[in-house]
């Protein structure tokens, strides 16, 4: 038998060989505190007092950090992906006076840097063109502080599992299940300010998310459980780390230690978990005294007794009353006149047939259908949960009710069962404005007449909701695409989903914080309370973006309010205009500056100093005098302060800028025939 020289040598070197493959594939590390050579710092992200701080107070921006090489996350030239297990501790921390968002995101990602991404809903992680591309090879668990629709958020405190979308895999509330005798699942707030561990672990095709306060033992039952393959999301190295993102809702993203590692599992227990700082909002030291406890927990037990004898008389009454009531609802009874069978509409709309839906919402699908009589119509068809049912409730009581030329008329409506909600509507032959100024081809764009009269029908309308009725109806989300247009191309007022009813002089209650980013006034954001100045907010909006062909917030570009802010006091309002008009010409340059300051008033920071919408109609109207009843109840305040330095002040302080000409000199410059006095004139 013949051998070679060397063969007793061959297990040696295969063990060497395969020491060497798994040392080059193994990484471990452990940062107790961060400082910047570790980590690689785009955007907003720093490294303060040894914390890693992706983002501070300010709007709309993105901040990322990522280990400072690649690391080896599956075999080359296969589908074999590595195990890896993470943790990391990390606060939300917000500030004073500011509603908190948007969220912070553990990432892979083949790339650095920052590009291709967006703030606010987008998380720092993509950007409206790219969210839900396959060729981004972006892997993340996402904490979510903020519940977008366009992404299917569950609510506004949640964890998913995102794989190249923000629309998550997998999502659930943030919170944890204890291992003790009590094993109700505990929710946690994340955007409290507190400090909580996570722990992700991948393994065999399975990924678990587990998180809890921090210095608590991990839970043996993970938030997120799923079966998840890589293969085709991962290459072979990736970089690892954090990515977060604040909009119009700021707050700061602080990761305080930080494990990573392909083969030790248990290199979390290193993370330091004792002696960390707080980042949750000292609150008033008059709430922690014992006079104050003490007697708080009185007062609370003598209104609990109350509160049981109150719900024990309601449910004695409710159960009278519903042996007595026949099937149909007190709001059906009210509202019956308008009320059309479910069989008409179904015929209608051909059965609901996919080939009849003209556009979709966030409740729902709207769908093209002829009534009896060739008359059409569109129907909006509400989903059953319970936002569904409230903007269902809410445009029955307020549409149905409501009768405008300039509003989107309800023909009727329809309920069957308990999750049909239908909404009968005029049928708008021309679509939605937005369809028609923004990104659409030549022969369907609205020319400048056109947009100038639209603009005035919307006036009108809200004019309509704010005075014209016996209860006040402050709309909450005037934009374009709730604008519709007839076979006329006469602009109608629609979507009341949002819209609420309060007797003239009375203040609305509510504080939940609902319409759509960018339209929405800044002081929404602080209260959540909407008024009809903050339908003259979001009016203002909509002059700008009509006038201007673009929206509020747009990737790459700075927002409009402020974009053409900048134009205005450099003497340049006209660049505003749609470069598409500007190239027609055929526009008045005096009625389009007027308009274009009315616009940026109604969008003034300052509630108080926000015009009407009687006094934006007389502007529209290019009314010069007005009947002496007016001119008694003159807003004289409004108009001093639009011929004072005030209001450039203010407006210099909320956009950063300094050194802005006066409204008067702007007008003095310009070649506006009317004066700010004449334009604005009184309302009631």
């Amino acid at each position: 038998m013949i051998r070679h020289k060397h063969t007793h040598h061959l297990p040696s070197i295969l063990l060497s060989i395969l020491f060497l493959f798994n040392s080059t594939c193994a990484i471990d590390f452990v940062f107790n505190g961060f400082n910047s050579s570790e980590v690689l710092l785009f955007g907003n992200a720093t490294v303060d007092s040894r914390i890693l701080t992706l983002t501070h107070q300010q709007r709309f921006s993105v901040g990322r950090a990522l280990y400072n090489k690649k690391i080896p996350t599956k075999k080359p030239n296969s589908s074999r992906v590595y195990p890896f297990s993470t943790s990391f501790i990390f606060a939300m921390a917000p500030f004073e006076d500011t509603l908190p968002g948007h969220g912070l995101v553990f990432i892979f990602t083949p790339v650095t840097g920052i590009q291709g991404t967006s703030s606010a809903q987008h998380l720092g992680l993509f950007n409206l063109t790219n969210n839900g591309n396959s060729s981004n090879h972006v892997f993340g668990v996402e904490f979510d502080v903020f519940q977008n629709q366009e992404f299917d958020d569950i609510d506004a405190n949640h964890v998913g599992i995102d794989i190249n979308s923000l629309k998550s895999y997998v999502s659930h509330d943030a919170g944890y299940w204890p291992d003790g005798a009590d094993k109700s699942f505990k929710e946690l707030t994340l955007n409290s300010g507190e400090n909580y561990q996570v722990w992700i672990d991948y393994e065999d095709s399975w990924i678990n998310v587990t998180m809890a306060p921090v210095g608590m033992k991990r839970p043996s039952r993970p938030l997120l459980n799923v079966s998840l393959n890589l293969s085709q999301v991962f290459e072979d190295e990736m970089f690892v780390g954090f990515t977060s993102a604040t909009g119009q809702l700021v707050e700061s993203h602080k990761i305080l230690g930080w494990s990573f590692s392909n083969e030790k599992f248990s290199l979390s227990d290193e993370l330091i978990t004792t002696g960390l700082p707080s980042f949750v909002l000292p609150k008033d030291s008059i709430f922690k005294s014992k006079g104050f406890v003490a007697g708080f927990t009185v007062g609370v037990f003598f209104v609990i007794c109350l509160l049981v004898l109150l719900a024990l008389f309601l449910i004695q009454r409710k159960r009278e009353k519903e042996r007595k009531r026949m099937e149909m609802e007190d709001w059906e009874l009210e509202y019956w006149p308008h009320r059309m069978t479910y069989e008409e509409i179904e015929a209608a709309t051909k059965g609901f047939s996919e080939e009849n839906v003209i556009g979709v919402g966030g409740n729902g699908k709207v769908y093209k259908g002829v009534l009896r009589g060739g008359v059409e119509v569109a129907v909006k068809r509400i989903s059953h949960e319970n936002d569904g049912l409230r903007e269902f409730l809410a445009e029955v009581s307020s549409l149905g009710r409501l009768k405008q030329r300039n509003l989107v008329g309800l023909r009727g409506w329809c309920k069957k069962d308990v999750g049909n909600f239908l909404l009968i509507y005029d049928y708008m032959e021309n679509g939605s404005l937005d369809k028609r100024v923004f990104d659409c081809d030549e022969s369907k764009m609205l020319s400048y007449e056109d947009r100038i009269r639209i603009l005035k029908d919307v006036a009108f309308a809200v004019l309509y909701l704010h005075e014209g009725w016996e209860d006040k109806v402050v709309h909450r989300d005037i934009k374009a695409s709730n604008v519709l247009l007839d076979k006329d191309m006469n602009g109608r007022l629609g979507d009341f989903g949002l819209a609420r009813m309060h007797s003239h002089g009375q203040v609305a209650s509510t504080t939940k914080l609902v319409g759509t980013v960018g339209y929405m006034a800044p002081e929404v954001f602080k209260t959540g309370r909407a008024s009809t100045q903050t339908d003259v907010y979001m009016f203002g909006i909509l002059i700008l973006e009509v006038l201007c062909g673009r929206r509020p917030l747009e990737e790459g570009k700075p927002p409009l309010v402020e974009w053409i802010w900048q134009l205005m006091v450099q003497g340049q309002v006209e660049c505003a205009l749609d470069e598409r008009l500007r190239a027609k010409g055929e526009f008045n340059v005096q009625e389009m500056e007027r308009v274009m300051h009315l616009g940026l008033l109604c969008a003034y920071p300052e509630p108080k100093t926000r015009p009407t919408m009687r006094q934006v109609v007389n502007v529209l109207e290019g009314k010069n005098e007005v009947e002496d009843s007016e001119i008694e109840n003159m807003d004289t305040y409004l108009l001093q302060q639009l011929k004072s330095r005030d209001i450039l002040s203010e407006y210099s302080q909320y956009f950063s800028y300094t050194s802005h000409p006066t409204f008067q000199d702007i007008r003095l410059s310009s070649s506006m025939s009317l004066t700010w006095s004449e334009s604005v004139v009184e309302g009631r």
